[in-house]
């Protein structure tokens, strides 16, 4: 059972959340209506295109065909975006990688989300309010789906617990689908790159530089530091070869880079990507969002793992199916948080709510649209009709769906996911039994 003190714990955090992860709602009144844009060249079919801004200050794009199916994709975005204002280039460039929707006759709504930077809760709001926005100015769709993609994948299990219901009824969204989701909350999520920083900084010795300030790892970048990107690209390459082709490499650089990537078990070509995260997410996520206080680690500050689980963190408490896709070779979101995600709706007793598929790509950012539009067509189907899918049905309408969008489908229909514990090291959330 959880502890005496955890539980008063919680009573700390759910105040003390109000100013860092959950932002007070302004009244959608102060919208700035969609107003007309054009449609990207992606989108091939007849649609009409609206751009906007919402009350918080998230960017957003629309676009609804002309002939409309009624029903609506709200999109939640990967990333998160690098911490600072938002950007209305985000919600354009979603637009463009996503343009099979509307291709398909859906409805696609997405949101820059009202900042950069770790806010997991904040960004289901921002999304939600994007719905409203739609809602308001277009009509009621007859099926609203929630998409979220990596990063977005959390946002999108967290938001189809916080609008599970409406006074009473059920909630906005009537199905979800997650792919590529980083699932699990941000301890379970990110514990592995602050061990990465640890491994990496042992072996390297130059992140920070030995004659440069130092400082506890799971902090991310000091405020003040003028590390660059591209200054950290060059010292990882000069360590380990990352950015140079194989055969270019020292057998040194080859021992460092394998022996990194064996400590913290990822992609070796992926290094980069996550120390850049460890870096600067790091830096938003503990300096910014969680005052300094650490989330990671044997000795975490039990606020701040408190606090992030509040934020991120699936309880599983969903009351409309929901549909995962994840590659198993993802080298940025292990396919073993699909676990932590499935135990959580295990436990809240909603596992008949959840059929999860998997693929051999080797990606993180997009799989194929062969792919997605078995994805998206299964869930729409277990909505209409109570047709509940199988990993074996979702392969099986991705097959015959091969030349209507030329692209070759890689469902495993009989793959079974590990426990995250077999992947990384897990650090034991303050929540649940």
């Amino acid at each position: 059972m959880r502890s005496h003190y955890a539980r008063v714990l919680f009573g700390v955090v759910t105040f003390s959340l109000s100013s860092l992860f959950w932002a007070t709602e302004p009244a959608l009144a102060a919208a700035d209506l969609p107003f007309a844009s054009a449609c990207p060249a992606e989108i091939t079919v007849p649609a009409d295109c609206y751009a906007g801004k919402d009350p918080q200050g998230a960017f957003y794009q629309i676009a609804i065909p002309r002939d409309w199916n009624h029903v609506l994709v709200m999109h939640a975005h990967g990333g998160p975006a690098q911490a600072g204002p938002p950007k209305a280039s985000r919600s354009e460039e979603d637009l463009r990688r996503w343009a099979l929707i509307p291709n398909m006759g859906f409805a696609w709504a997405g949101s820059s989300y009202r900042r950069g930077g770790y806010g997991v809760t904040m960004a289901a709001q921002d999304t939600e309010r994007l719905r409203q926005i739609f809602v308001d100015r277009f009509g009621q769709p007859r099926r609203t789906l929630l998409h979220g993609q990596s990063y977005g994948g959390g946002v999108a299990a967290k938001a189809a617990e916080i609008y599970a219901t409406v006074d009473g009824q059920r909630g906005p969204y009537d199905g979800v689908l997650l792919t590529s989701g980083v699932l699990g909350g941000g301890v379970i999520a990110y514990q592995f790159r602050a061990d990465l920083r640890t491994a990496y900084q042992q072996i390297c010795h130059n992140h920070p530089l030995p004659e440069e300030p130092q400082y506890p790892l799971w902090t991310g970048l000091p405020a003040n530091s003028s590390l660059t990107r591209a200054e950290l690209a060059r010292r990882v390459r000069e360590c380990t070869g990352v950015g140079m082709p194989t055969q270019d490499r020292s057998d040194r650089q080859k021992a460092n880079l394998a022996a990194i990537a064996s400590a913290a078990r990822i992609n070796p070509e992926a290094l980069l990507d996550h120390l850049n995260w460890a870096t600067w997410l790091f830096q938003d996520l503990v300096q910014a969002q969680l005052g300094g206080r650490n989330p990671f680690g044997p000795r975490p500050d039990a606020l701040a793992v408190a606090q992030l689980e509040q934020d991120s963190a699936p309880d599983g408490h969903v009351n409309v199916p929901v549909l995962t896709a994840h590659a198993i070779d993802d080298p940025t979101a292990f396919v073993e948080l699909e676990s932590v995600y499935k135990t959580a709706l295990d436990k809240a007793g909603n596992s008949d709510l959840l059929v999860q598929t998997f693929t051999d790509e080797h990606v993180h950012s997009y799989f194929n649209d062969t792919e997605y539009a078995a994805l998206i067509t299964s869930l729409l189907d277990w909505v209409d009709h109570g047709i509940k899918p199988t990993a074996r049905s979702v392969a099986a309408r991705c097959a015959g769906l091969e030349s209507r969008f030329a692209s070759n489908c890689l469902f495993l229909p009989d793959y079974q996911v590990l426990p995250l514990a077999e992947r990384a090291a897990v650090q034991k959330p303050l929540r649940g039994d």
